[in-house]
């Protein structure tokens, strides 16, 4: 059974807080959480949960395709000078 109300709430735990892997979820819910993850979450959020371990590359990977669906990864704003 599929719940859209938990979706917000299984990508928090997962991309923010990693209290919940996607391991752990029925996986009606593991596409829905990717997508809301790329639509809510800045690619900052996203890649310090690769960092820290909350998701893995392939998890990682899916998701940012879908963020870059939506919006490409800005410049780095913090360019080393010359």
């Amino acid at each position: 059974m599929f719940y859209q109300f938990r979706v917000g709430g299984y990508a928090r735990s997962i991309y923010l807080d990693g209290a919940v892997t996607f391991e752990q979820l029925a996986p009606d819910y593991v596409e829905p959480v990717k997508v809301y993850a790329s639509k809510g979450f800045t690619y900052g959020q996203i890649d310090e949960a690769l960092a820290k371990g909350y998701i893995n590359q392939q998890q990682y990977d899916d998701t940012i395709a879908l963020k870059t669906a939506i919006e490409p990864r800005p410049l780095s704003v913090a360019q080393p000078t010359i």
